[in-house]
């Protein structure tokens, strides 16, 4: 069984259980991302071609770590001009692991509702935070409060300075 999804514009053909090397995703290492733009999926016996997308279908992949791919030479060269320049070049790569593929709801490895590990951790620290969030919250409004008054006060002299000095520059014109 595989899959073909889309990822950073590119097209990649999965299997359970393979490392796929993708452009850099904002992904943190351990965390389980779910690719919603699936074009196909194939078994032995079906295969469900998408148009574009395959219907409520999604590959699930963990993100093992993040790496750079190998070293590209760029060389420009124009001929009779003594224009050289050698540069290289390495891409930011994100390597995941292939979870899952899912279709209409259901694991097409193991036939049950698929295990969403990235839901159940969101759950658990969205809990924790919202207790200690209006505590937080006031003192950092407080301290956000306290600062603009600061910043308030240190810029209204500086203004009327640079007026005086514009005045007094004026009044110094028309004496001469």
């Amino acid at each position: 069984m595989f899959a073909v999804i889309k990822s950073g514009g590119r097209q990649y053909k999965v299997s359970v259980g393979q490392r796929l090397e993708v452009n850099r995703l904002a992904v943190e290492v351990g965390k389980q991302v779910q690719f919603d733009e699936v074009l196909l999926i194939s078994d032995a016996n079906t295969t469900m071609v998408g148009s574009p997308l395959v219907a409520e279908a999604l590959v699930l992949a963990t993100a093992i770590e993040h790496a750079r791919g190998e070293k590209l030479i760029v060389f420009k060269y124009k001929s009779k001009k003594r224009y050289r320049h050698r540069r290289g070049h390495r891409q930011e790569l994100t390597v995941f692991t292939i979870d899952d593929i899912v279709s209409a709801g259901k694991s097409l490895v193991t036939g049950e509702a698929p295990i969403f590990q990235q839901d159940e951790e969101e759950g658990a620290l969205e809990t924790e935070p919202i207790a200690e969030t209006p505590v937080a919250g006031s003192e950092a409004e407080a301290s956000e409060t306290a600062s603009t008054e600061e910043a308030g006060e240190e810029q209204k002299p500086a203004r009327r300075r640079r007026v005086k000095k514009a005045d007094e520059d004026a009044e110094d014109e028309g004496e001469n």
